[in-house]
């Protein structure tokens, strides 16, 4: 018996369903403008800094640094009440993008702000982990 949708990932629509079917591959993509070079992220069907429509899907490098962190011990939202303490992070990709994540296989007094991370997938999430 099913417990209903995920409600730990957003619900995939036909825009965003590559996004979530290459991280349950252990990939992380971006979108790309090819009108200014520039990366971006969340998914969006137009590039967030020059308004083109010329984007495109591409396979990030999975390297990042640590911009800022949080340790939460108490969520009462299902399903991350099971989950605490976990680590809520901002992290900066390689390619610039700056995203939202969790940091995992780390303790809160080994993080510092620059330090390289390296993407890792938990349950079709990716999450990131100590490491250059």
């Amino acid at each position: 018996m099913s417990d209903g949708p995920r409600r730990d990932l957003p619900e995939a629509d036909a825009f965003t369903r590559p996004y979530w079917a290459a991280a349950a591959d252990g990939r992380l993509l971006i979108r790309r403008c090819a009108a200014c070079g520039r990366a971006h992220h969340y998914p969006r069907e137009f590039c967030p800094h020059c308004w083109s429509e010329d984007v495109s899907w591409e396979r990030a490098t999975g390297r990042a640094t640590l911009y800022t962190w949080s340790t939460v011990h108490r969520n009462d939202l299902p399903p991350f009440s099971a989950r605490t303490p976990y680590i809520a992070a901002v992290v900066d990709l390689a390619e610039g993008p700056r995203l939202m994540t969790e940091i995992v296989a780390a303790e809160e007094a080994e993080l510092s702000a620059g330090m390289p991370l390296r993407v890792a997938f938990t349950d079709g999430k990716p999450v990131f982990r100590p490491g250059g």
